[in-house]
């Protein structure tokens, strides 16, 4: 369905929405900070790249961890108490944290404190993302909201990293830590302690999905499938644009391209939403996933045909796929997601993404080694693609979010 601009402001004035949303942005904006002054402040402690992205890389995981479990918990118990809990146990493994490293603890004591720091981390993501199912009305107005969900993301991954680098340069190598901590603590406790938030309850109909919970049914095992295909790709471009910059003899312009891919995710997702294509979302996903992994293929082409302006230009395409991916996964998770089960759903989407990028990193790794960037761009674009076709193939398990999106549009 289109949205319009229209839409965007009434989501903006939905009653209860204007305090959550700016609680949420000061908590999710540094999402894509942390990492960064993580492994900056580590490597400034431990005079080592090596131990520091292993330290920062367990954190990550614990992440992904730690999204679905409080996600569950989420679900049974509301939002407030939840995220109270998770925002006072990661202020104080943050802490905890930062004095391991100030007394040289061992590194294995380390990555067991980063693990649990990571799944400490509130579940925000996910829970910013549920709370638009009780504020707007299916359709036009809650794709809106979604959009507005990715597109934030994306600008937090434009600002989140300049920021902690702008902050290295700090008397104190931990203060980008310390900043990033401080604000997802306070945005979510405020987030939390929203009317519209506290108003939240837990679903008074049984939770569905057997064992699997967020992941009990056929629809939602395919939209975690999308993620995951996307997270991949994503981390193939991840490693393979540096190396790529590097051997060119320009390795700083890596960060410059990945900002403007994320430009323009932010430009083309507002585009893109006032008349998505396709229109039902059981063709979508796969749709999209397809595209985005056929132009990361065409980067190596690109690459090798007009160097870096070509990179560049292929980068930029590809970047336009970003947004509405992010989009069309959440519109998904609403209507696959078994009952009493959607911030748990949305946990398992941030999981499925971040295991996609960590194994698109670690193939782009070798590979660049062995074979050089632009195998890398291949590989990962196939992926996308083969994975996009597995998704077409269990397309039928979507038809009724499809359904739903056409009814609601009504």
């Amino acid at each position: 369905m289109a949205v319009s601009l229209t839409d965007y402001r009434a989501v903006v004035r939905a009653p209860g929405a204007l305090a959550p949303m700016a609680a949420s942005a000061l908590g999710r904006f540094p999402i894509a900070m942390v990492g960064l002054a993580n492994l900056l402040y580590l490597h400034h402690a431990t005079g080592s790249f090596a131990a520091a992205g292993t330290v920062a890389a367990v954190g990550v995981a614990g992440v992904s961890v730690g999204s679905v479990a409080q996600g569950r918990l989420i679900d049974r118990l509301g939002p407030t108490r939840p995220l109270l809990a998770a925002t006072v146990l990661f202020g104080a493994c943050v802490a905890t944290l930062i004095t391991g490293v100030e007394r040289s603890l061992p590194l294995p004591v380390l990555i067991g404190l980063s693990l649990l720091t990571g799944a400490a981390q509130p579940a925000m993501p996910g829970a910013s993302r549920a709370l638009w199912t009780t504020l707007v009305m299916p359709g036009r107005h809650r794709e809106a909201a979604f959009t507005y969900e990715a597109v934030s993301l994306e600008v937090f991954f434009i600002l989140g990293p300049a920021a902690a680098a702008a902050l290295v340069v700090a008397p104190w190598k931990g203060t980008g830590v310390v900043v990033a901590a401080s604000a997802v603590v306070l945005g979510t406790g405020w987030f939390a302690l929203t009317p519209a938030v506290r108003a939240m309850r837990a679903p008074t109909s049984p939770r569905r999905g057997a064992g699997l919970g967020g992941l009990g049914t056929p629809g939602m095992r395919s939209v975690a499938l999308a993620s995951l295909g996307f997270g991949l790709v994503i981390g193939v471009v991840e490693v393979g644009v540096p190396a790529t910059t590097t051997a060119a003899g320009r390795p700083a312009l890596a960060g410059a391209l990945l900002s403007g891919w994320s430009v323009a995710s932010v430009l083309f997702g507002l585009v893109y939403s006032l008349r998505p294509w396709p229109r039902t979302l059981h063709r979508r996903l796969p749709a999209l996933l397809a595209g985005f992994g056929a132009a990361v293929a065409l980067i190596a082409p690109a690459g090798v045909v007009a160097g870096l302006p070509g990179v560049a230009a292929a980068m930029l395409v590809a970047g336009c796929l970003l947004t509405p991916q992010v989009t069309v996964h959440s519109l998904a998770v609403e209507v696959a997601a078994p009952p009493g089960t959607t911030t748990e759903a949305f946990g398992w989407v941030v999981t499925a993404a971040t295991l996609g990028i960590s194994a698109g990193q670690f193939t782009a790794g070798l590979l660049v080694d062995s074979a050089g960037p632009p195998a890398a761009f291949l590989a990962g674009g196939g992926a996308g693609l083969l994975l996009a076709l597995t998704l077409w193939a269990r397309r039928s398990s979507l038809v009724g979010a499809g359904r739903t999106e056409r009814a609601s549009a009504v």
